[in-house]
């Protein structure tokens, strides 16, 4: 079985991974597994930037197979902000909470219609062999007037999906994981690294 460590202490997003691999014969670890580990510094002006960082150190730091995702939401009456910032909207120890409450207020004078966003997601895996591969997930929506669900994390009270005008907090996991960002880049990681045999001579890719 092929040890994956998933290059995230968010236990929202390790969940879902954990979710999403669970069908395979992998076991799967969190960062949290690594107290030694210490935090990657996300320089990265792109998603697949930061995911491939992400991914690199920790493969390097574990010796083990990392995936990594970098992910946020680019709303397009602030020109695609927060974007790779999304984490970090409301500042450098931000929360939850206080993302949303910024984003709310950025867009008080923004009508429904025009608060078009999308999710996106890239995921990233780095073999110790020197082995990576990435993949894009986008999921369309627009952002709510006010949050809407208990479930999720992040921006999902505001995130509604542009085909079931649901919001993603309000979604089953099984749910969010058809339609997410996050679900269709590991969907599209996972098809490439079957046809390639990913991860090469160090081992193979799952069943």
């Amino acid at each position: 079985m092929i040890r994956v460590v998933l290059a995230t202490r968010n236990q929202g997003k390790v969940r879902e991974l954990q979710g999403l691999l669970a069908p395979l014969d992998l076991e799967v670890l969190g960062l949290s597994a690594f107290p030694s580990v210490g935090e990657v510094e996300e320089t990265g002006e792109t998603f697949a930037e930061n995911a491939l960082l992400k991914a690199r150190q920790v493969s390097q730091a574990t010796g083990l197979l990392a995936l990594a995702d970098d992910s946020g939401i680019e709303v397009d009456a602030l020109g695609g902000a927060p974007g790779v910032r999304s984490a970090r909207y409301s500042g450098e120890k931000a929360t939850d909470a206080a993302n949303n409450e910024k984003l709310l207020r950025a867009l008080a004078d923004v009508p429904e219609d025009d608060r078009t966003c999308r999710f996106v997601s890239v995921v990233a895996a780095h073999a110790p062999n020197g082995a990576e591969l990435t993949a894009l997930g986008v999921w369309e929506g627009r952002v709510g007037l006010a949050p809407k669900g208990q479930g999720g994390f992040g921006y999902d009270p505001l995130f509604i999906d542009a085909q079931s005008g649901l919001s993603a907090a309000e979604m089953s996991r099984e749910e969010k994981n058809a339609r997410s960002h996050r679900g269709q880049a590991l969907r599209e990681l996972l098809r490439v690294w079957r046809q390639e045999g990913f991860p090469g001579p160090a081992g193979q890719g799952p069943a």
